[in-house]
Order: structure tokens, then C-alpha cells, then sequence
């Protein structure tokens, strides 16, 4: 998983969702804490990648 910060628009809905994997920086960018995230974490990693309002979160499958 990755989040593109380009892309951020700051709405926080990733690190509501998802806290244990996104959270904020000072400036409001997405920060990925959790990269493979496991368990109930990858499932709200999932629901948050598709609430973002900008497609900045891309998830990829595990090897």
C-alpha cells in the first residue's frame, strides 16, 4: 500500500477510517503507519482507499 501525497487533499476520512494504518501529518497529508497492514486493519485500509476523495491510496495485493 502506498499513499500518493501529490495527490492528498487533506479530508482526514483515511485516518478516521483507518487509524491504526493512516494518520496526518503537520500539514495534513496522508501518512502511511502501516504499509501491509493485517486483520480487521486491512479491512478498513480497504474501505478507506475507496472513501478518499482523491484516489491518493493504492493498494496492492500481498505476494
Amino acid at each position: 500500500m502506498e499513499a500518493d501525497t501529490s495527490r492528498c487533499v487533506s479530508s482526514g476520512q483515511c485516518a478516521v477510517t483507518a487509524p491504526l494504518v493512516f494518520d496526518q501529518d503537520e500539514a495534513g497529508q496522508v501518512v502511511v503507519l502501516a504499509a501491509e497492514p493485517g486483520g480487521r486493519a486491512a479491512e478498513q485500509a480497504r474501505q478507506a482507499a475507496a472513501m478518499c476523495p482523491a484516489s491518493a491510496i493504492r493498494l496492492y495485493p500481498a505476494p
